[in-house]
């Protein structure tokens, strides 16, 4: 099982696809299905199935213990990973809600690397990944459209966090609800 741990953006799959329609004809970029939009709390990857039990407690316990009660997020506001000059993905931020979203991402890091995950090797930036770059030859359209827009999808209501399975298709990813944890409060 490929799995990841994520907060889903329900009910803003038309604000993410309004945002991605100017990068539509940038060339080399692949646009993400606005539909399973989501923000990545963890990646864990390839998970043997077996671990389920265990994984499935330890993020249940992070999430308590964070203390991250039920808040509002506002996703809104574009930038790219790693940078301008070298762009391989291009997201959607967080403008208000990223440090309850911090702290939850921090709980899960500490009790999944303990069950032997691998740790995170680069900040933690709380996203919406709107496209993939394959190619450069739409970089300079990417590049303009990051600097010049600052875009709003909407707000959501974030009381949940989940483990989501990740099955990689020909059409591409198709993501399905493993578990679901409820914030305390």
């Amino acid at each position: 099982m490929r799995l990841f741990v994520s907060v889903d953006v329900d009910g803003l799959a038309d604000g993410i696809a309004a945002i991605q329609q100017p990068f539509a004809d940038a060339g080399g970029l692949r646009l993400t299905d606005p539909g399973q939009a989501h923000l990545t709390l963890k990646f864990l990857g390839d998970t043997d199935q077996r671990r389920l039990p265990d994984l499935t407690d330890a993020i249940e316990t992070a999430v308590t213990d964070s203390g991250v009660a039920p808040f509002r997020a506002e996703l809104g506001g574009l930038g790219v990973f790693p940078d301008l000059d070298y762009i391989s993905v291009v997201w959607l931020g967080v403008r208000e809600g990223s440090d309850p979203l911090t702290g939850l991402h921090e709980h899960i890091e500490e009790r999944t690397t303990a069950l032997g995950f691998d740790p995170e090797d680069h900040a933690f930036t709380p996203h919406v990944t709107l496209a993939r770059m394959d190619h450069a030859g739409g970089k300079e359209r990417v590049q303009h459209l990051v600097r010049s827009r600052d875009p709003t999808a909407g707000t959501l209501t974030v009381d949940a966090v989940c483990l989501t399975e990740s099955t990689l298709t020909p059409d591409g990813p198709v993501y399905e609800t493993v578990e679901r944890f409820d914030l305390p409060g």
